[in-house]
């Protein structure tokens, strides 16, 4: 099953996506031109394999629901991401309104 849900950060309002696999969960919610994702993101490769496509993206683990992903801080983040002021360790939430006051 796959669950799209608004969610009102500030003034704007962010995509959380679930999709619920056999045994896992993946989250994702995106604002702007980036998102954030749980532990399934490959940071690596969208730096090293797609860095043509500047993805804006930041990765936390161990998170089971989106709520946990906005509070989760973040374990990496695309080098795109840091170039907007992202950075690891910082919550979801945070990134999440820098991404979307870029795109503003």
């Amino acid at each position: 099953m796959v669950r799209v849900i608004p969610l009102q950060i500030d003034d704007w309002t962010a995509v959380g996506v679930e999709v619920l696999l056999p045994r896992t969960t993946l989250l994702a919610i995106t604002a702007g031109d980036g998102y954030i994702m749980c532990g399934a993101l490959d940071v690596q490769l969208l730096n090293e394999r797609l860095k043509d496509r500047e993805i804006v993206a930041g990765r936390a683990v161990g998170v089971k629901t989106l709520q946990q992903l906005l509070d989760a801080p973040l374990e990496s983040v695309t080098d795109s991401a840091r170039k907007l002021g992202i950075t690891v360790g910082m919550s979801g939430q945070e990134a999440i309104r820098i991404m979307a006051k870029a795109a503003s």
